[in-house]
């Protein structure tokens, strides 16, 4: 049986959020067609569940060993300078996400302690931005994860 590997949450979180895209745009078009208005907050919400959608996509990536990688250094090296790049890259990968959950977090609360409102329907801010710090900490997980399986050999480059 073949390991395959997944992130059921991330995965209905941007179904959902792809779903209610697709329905506010739906919505939002018609209401153009028969009104010649249209309908204020369908731009803001859009905006902000397609940032929903792009990081629950590449969490789901992520655990499936699905983003894109130049493999050719990685399979020309021997077992132990490979598991060394798999490992290096996973620590760079790992600083990165850390970097944007932290300061996506840090972002989220000053949002927060100064009440910003959003400049379409004057909604909290940071109801938009804590998406981030959340979807990018859990790509750190699958990231970890996806390490984890390419150095025990259950993932490799070529799935």
């Amino acid at each position: 049986m073949k390991f395959s590997p997944d992130a059921s949450p991330e995965r209905w979180l941007g179904s959902l959020a792809l779903a209610i895209i697709s329905l506010i745009s739906l919505g939002n078009v018609i209401t153009r067609y028969v009104t010649g208005g249209s309908l204020a907050f369908t731009e803001e919400f859009s905006v902000f569940l397609l940032v929903v959608l792009t990081f629950a996509g590449a969490s789901v990536a992520l655990r499936r060993n699905g983003h894109i990688r130049i493999g050719l250094l990685e399979r020309a090296l021997p077992a132990a300078p490979r598991r060394a790049l798999i490992l290096f890259q996973g620590v760079c990968g790992a600083i990165v996400l850390g970097l944007i959950t932290w300061f996506g977090a840090k972002l989220t609360w000053e949002e927060y302690q100064w009440e910003s409102l959003s400049p379409g329907l004057g909604l909290p801010q940071w109801w938009y931005l804590l998406w981030l710090p959340l979807l990018s900490a859990a790509m750190l997980v699958r990231l970890v994860q996806q390490t984890v399986d390419r150095l025990r050999g259950r993932l490799d480059d070529e799935s």
